[in-house]
C-alpha cells in the first residue's frame, strides 16, 4: 500500500544518494520536495519523477544558505504543507585527496559550511511544523568518515564528525516531542564523489538505489520511538512486522 498525504523534503537530489531517494520516496506514494544548486539537473529530475507520477516541488537553493532555506521550506510548507520527512543529503567532497597542511582554507570553509552548517539551518526551518503536529522523521546522511579519521580526506571527514554531532545533539533535544533525528552511513558507493575520493579503487561498489530501504524505514511508522540513532544501510535488515 502507497504512502498517502506525506511529504519527504530531500536536499542534494539530483544525483547520486539523492536522486536514488527521490525515486525510491515518489515510487512509495510521497510527495516530494527537492533542491540542488544546479538547475538544469534539477528540472530534468524533476520531468523524470513526474512521469513516474509523482507530485514534485523541485527548487534551486544553496541549503547552506539560510535566505534559500527558508524560501524553499516555505514553497513546500505552502503547497504541501507540513513537511513529514527531512532527509539532510546534500553535501560536498572539496578538493581532491590532499593533507589537511596543503588544504586550500577556503574549501575547508565550504566544505564544512555546506556538510555541517546546511542541515542545521534545513532541520531548524522545518522543525517548528513538525513541533506543531508533534510528529516527524528527520534522517542526517553520515559516513565512516565521521567516525574514523582518514588521512588525505580533508575536510569532508571532519565534517562527517559535526554532523554525527549534531544528530545526536538534536535528537537528545527533541526527545519526547514525536520528532525522531537518525542518520545514515550508506557506505562507499558507486557515485561522482567516491571517485574524487578514491580515484584509483580496484574493487566494487553498491549503487545507490539498493541502499535506500533503511530510509524508507525510517521514514516510516515502524520507526517511531527510534531516536538518535546510526544506521549502517548496506547491513541493514528490514525489521519484521509484528503480527
Amino acid at each position: 500500500m502507497k504512502i498517502q498525504n506525506k511529504t519527504v523534503m530531500i536536499t542534494g537530489a539530483t544525483k547520486g544518494l539523492g536522486k536514488a531517494l527521490a525515486f525510491a520516496f515518489v515510487k512509495e506514494g510521497y510527495k516530494l520536495a527537492i533542491c540542488a544548486r544546479n538547475n538544469k539537473d534539477l528540472q530534468e529530475v524533476k520531468e523524470e519523477l513526474i512521469q513516474l507520477g509523482g507530485k514534485v516541488i523541485a527548487i534551486q537553493a544553496d541549503v547552506s544558505n539560510e535566505r534559500d532555506v527558508d524560501r524553499f521550506v516555505s514553497i513546500v510548507e505552502y503547497e504541501f504543507g507540513t513537511i513529514d520527512v527531512l532527509i539532510n543529503n546534500a553535501s560536498v567532497f572539496g578538493p581532491g585527496p590532499s593533507l589537511l597542511l596543503d588544504y586550500p582554507s577556503r574549501n575547508f570553509e565550504e566544505v564544512l559550511r555546506v556538510n555541517a552548517v546546511n542541515p542545521f539551518l534545513v532541520t531548524k526551518r522545518v522543525l517548528p511544523g513538525m513541533m506543531v503536529k508533534k510528529a516527524g522523521s528527520i534522517i542526517n546522511v553520515t559516513s565512516e568518515a565521521g567516525r574514523t579519521g582518514f588521512a588525505t580526506w580533508g575536510a569532508y571527514g571532519i565534517s562527517k564528525f559535526a554532523v554525527e554531532g549534531l544528530t545526536q545533539t538534536w535528537a537528545d533535544e527533541l526527545n519526547e516531542t514525536g520528532i525522531r533525528v537518525n542518520m545514515v552511513d550508506p557506505g562507499e558507493m558507486d557515485t561522482d564523489m567516491h571517485q574524487i575520493a578514491v580515484p584509483d579503487c580496484d574493487y566494487p561498489l553498491e549503487k545507490p538505489e539498493n541502499v535506500v530501504d533503511v530510509f524508507l524505514f525510517l521514514a516510516s511508522d515502524q520507526s517511531i520511538g527510534m531516536n538518535g540513532c546510526r544506521y549502517e544501510a548496506q547491513k541493514f535488515e528490514q525489521p519484521k512486522e509484528v503480527l
